[in-house]
């Protein structure tokens, strides 16, 4: 996977609050990296240990989240953040709408918490896609996430050919989801674009499943661009959670802007990069047709690659009930 060569890389203050310098990361492990072109990253993108995929339980240190409190700290207290997070995430098992509780804010350190040591507030926003924030620096002792239920933290990725619906994953890829925050509130995507297209060739079924005996690419069955918008300072993600590539799977590549729309199961990547949100089935239609726009071959890095004619522009939007056929409740 890689970056196109020579890419450059009062809503920013949103993603200030959310986005805190972090040190202790490990490298997620890197293996198929090295088959892909990228461009390197200007400083070192360092991620936590590989999480479980089925429970993903990530929040960020320095913040503490406000709103209303559905659990309160002083009578709920547990043992790790992770705990906090799958407390909240027990009360978000309804089929039939929104969380009870969509956001968590844990006191894990004992020495600076004192006798908040250990407290555990369940909460609820009232927009879980602008969550208020009461202190986001240093001196926080607080570490907080969220959760999204049915229907809530989907996106829109609108492109001349439809809109990609996508449902962000803030409790595997909360630094991921910051960012996202922050370019919804600019409303603007300006300079966000596909610009490679690769199909599945023969290499991989329209479910996504790969073909026994067949080559694992050229193509690699994705679609590529970027999320830099012009006027909104970027700074590097750090590698999150390494979730295996699915179909719809949405990744960052290295520590973005750049990313890419998975449209098959890529075991062979070997959990390598953050995925912070997946494409509603419905949409893959859409990233489909993208693949098969008119393309030039070049070479990046010694690897061939498909690059668009001509690129697709994006623009990111909130998905709502009025988008069409959307069935929000089933996602």
């Amino acid at each position: 996977m890689g970056r196109k060569p020579g890419d450059l890389g009062s809503n920013g203050a949103r993603r200030r609050l959310w986005i805190v310098p972090l040190v202790g990361f490990i490298l997620c492990y890197l293996g198929y990296m090295t088959l892909f072109p990228r461009r390197m990253a200007s400083s070192s993108s360092l991620s936590a240990k590989n999480a479980e995929e089925d429970e993903c339980c990530r929040g960020v240190d320095g913040i503490e989240l406000w709103g209303a409190a559905v659990k309160w700290g002083t009578d709920h207290k547990l043992n790790s953040s992770k705990d906090c997070c799958l407390a909240c995430k027990k009360m978000c098992e309804r089929s039939d709408g929104p969380c009870l509780c969509d956001s968590w804010v844990f006191c894990g350190d004992r020495e600076r918490c004192g006798e908040k040591f250990g407290e555990c507030w369940l909460k609820k926003q009232k927009d879980i896609l602008s969550p208020d924030v009461k202190q986001s620096d240093e001196n926080s002792m607080w570490t907080s996430g969220l959760i999204f239920g049915k229907g809530e933290g989907i996106i829109g990725l609108e492109t001349e050919y439809g809109t990609l619906h996508i449902k962000l994953l803030p409790d595997c890829a909360p630094h991921s989801m910051a960012y996202i925050v922050e370019l919804l509130g600019s409303r603007h995507c300006a300079g966000c674009q596909f610009y490679r297209a690769e199909g599945r060739g023969s290499s991989w079924d329209s479910k996504g499943n790969h073909i026994q005996d067949a080559s694992l690419g050229p193509p690699y069955a994705l679609i590529q661009g970027t999320l830099e918008a012009e006027g909104v300072l970027f700074k590097n993600v750090p590698i999150e959670a390494c979730r295996s590539i699915r179909r719809g799977s949405v990744a960052w590549v290295g520590s973005g802007p750049e990313f890419f729309i998975s449209l098959a199961n890529h075991d062979e990547w070997h959990k390598t990069y953050t995925v912070f949100g997946s494409v509603l089935s419905d949409d893959m239609g859409i990233a489909e047709k993208i693949a098969q726009l008119p393309t030039r071959s070049d070479r990046w890095s010694n690897i061939d690659v498909s690059v668009l004619e001509k690129p697709v522009k994006l623009k990111l939007k909130r998905a709502t009930e009025s988008h069409g056929d959307l069935n929000l409740k089933a996602n």
